[in-house]
């Protein structure tokens, strides 16, 4: 939720925040630990109460994305947080679809969603998330489910009780990932993988501890979600050079580059490959090859993946292409 965004919301709503301005905000944001994330993040997600608030916000994260060229993003989603609150269910999801087909024809941009399940939320949450994912339409459909996601604490709140509803996900055709290996250790993702099926870890980065885990996950081909700027102001890593993105991409790991939550950690899709450029010396060919790994990682659809992707490609060479929106 961008700044600007949540200080409309709170207003509406009389909601009180540590700061009634943009440069107190991104204060705020600046986060002591894991805790605090957390707090940050329950406070924003309570200033979404209505349809119209997600209708906005999901205009405002689209025009963002339209304006880097990011034209396919699969976005997590708690569904359980706002349902907890009393909100309607239906109600968030026509207005999360009615404005992923509006900002799809002002922006170019396609919103797909990833509702996830809290690991350390009450288990009937998790079955409110499911029926949620299952309840509606799937993506490409603007605002379409595309995956069953699982977050929260890792420590201490393992991926066996969600075992069946990961099952009944795959069972109903939905893809399957799981947040592990942050700030669990590489066991953290052996437990996704083995547990819950996952086809995509997010962040995942401390697999790099467990040298025969790296080499499983290049050989099933299981790509990481890995976000450099999150894993250090969460304290993950001292610095980008610390960090194992560049060891497992040469390990042959399938890597992604993502922003997380973009506003609250400071960066944007765009800053996080210059980043990954400046501290590993990555030139045109190597930040191509990555963001052409993200399309290939995606859960596009074949044909519209390969037409992403033919597009992609164009633009790498320098040729004339379209934006290539799926």
């Amino acid at each position: 939720m961008p700044p600007a965004t949540l200080l409309a919301l709170a207003r509406r709503h009389r909601v009180a925040l540590p700061a009634d301005d943009e440069a107190g905000l991104r204060r705020w944001f600046r986060f002591r630990d894991f805790d605090h994330f957390v707090e940050i993040y329950l406070a924003i997600s309570g200033c979404l109460r209505g349809a119209e608030d997600f209708h906005r916000l999901v205009l405002d994260v689209l025009a963002e994305q339209g304006r880097q060229n990011v034209v396919w993003t699969e976005a997590h989603f708690t569904v359980s947080t706002h349902l907890a609150a009393g909100g309607d269910g239906e109600g968030i999801r026509q207005a999360i679809a009615e404005a992923a087909a509006e900002g799809e024809r002002r922006f170019e941009a396609r919103l797909a969603l990833i509702p996830d399940i809290v690991r350390n939320a009450p288990r009937e949450r998790a079955d409110w998330t499911v029926e949620w994912a299952l309840g509606g339409p799937r993506a490409p459909a603007p605002g379409g489910v595309v995956a069953l996601g699982i977050a929260g604490i890792e420590a201490g709140f393992p991926c066996e009780p969600f075992r069946e509803h990961f099952d009944a996900a795959a069972a109903a055709g939905l893809h399957r990932v799981a947040h592990a290996g942050e700030h669990g250790g590489p066991d953290s993702v052996r437990v996704a993988l083995d547990v819950l099926g996952a086809e995509r870890i997010d962040h995942g980065v401390r697999a790099v501890e467990d040298p025969a885990l790296v080499a499983e996950l290049a050989r099933r081909r299981i790509p990481l979600d890995v976000c450099p700027s999150s894993n250090l102001c969460l304290g993950i890593y001292p610095d980008l050079e610390a960090h194992p993105v560049d060891r497992l991409r040469r390990a042959g790991v399938g890597v992604n580059v993502g922003s997380d939550d973009p506003p609250l950690f400071g960066t944007t899709l765009t800053d996080e490959y210059l980043r990954l450029a400046a501290a590993f010396g990555y030139g045109r060919e190597d930040i191509a090859g990555l963001a052409l790994a993200s399309i290939e990682h995606s859960f596009l659809p074949a044909e519209k993946e390969s037409a992403l992707l033919e597009a992609a490609e164009c633009a790498a060479a320098g040729a004339p292409s379209g934006r290539g929106t799926p």
